[in-house]
């Protein structure tokens, strides 16, 4: 039992396919923006060169994830080390920290 649950003028009912019939359910996929120079961030190795540039420093983590820290700073941001992993949340993170360097769009 597949749908999504709409709340509209005070009914609530569920809706089968939201997206109508978009491919990947609708949902539009977010890509990493460095502002300066308007680049999509595409990998691992392009993200850790612009943090460097920012100050950031890799900091000791888990296997799974790459964790930067800037010593100015008690933020942490933390990113998997598989950049095909890479979600809406790390981007985020990235984008909270680094607001003036960094932003999300619709790819």
């Amino acid at each position: 039992m597949s749908g999504v649950w709409v709340f509209k003028n005070g009914v609530v009912r569920r809706v089968e396919n939201p997206s109508g019939g978009e491919p990947g359910g609708g949902l539009r996929r977010k890509v990493l923006v460095h502002l300066p120079t308007n680049q999509v961030v595409t990998s691992l190795t392009m993200l850790e060169s612009v943090l460097a540039e920012l100050g950031w420093e890799r900091y000791p983590s888990t296997p799974d994830l790459i964790q930067f820290h800037k010593r100015s700073s008690v933020h942490l941001i933390s990113v998997p080390r598989d950049f095909s992993r890479f979600t809406s949340v790390h981007m985020y993170d990235v984008v909270v920290k680094c607001r003036n360097a960094f932003g999300v769009r619709d790819a």
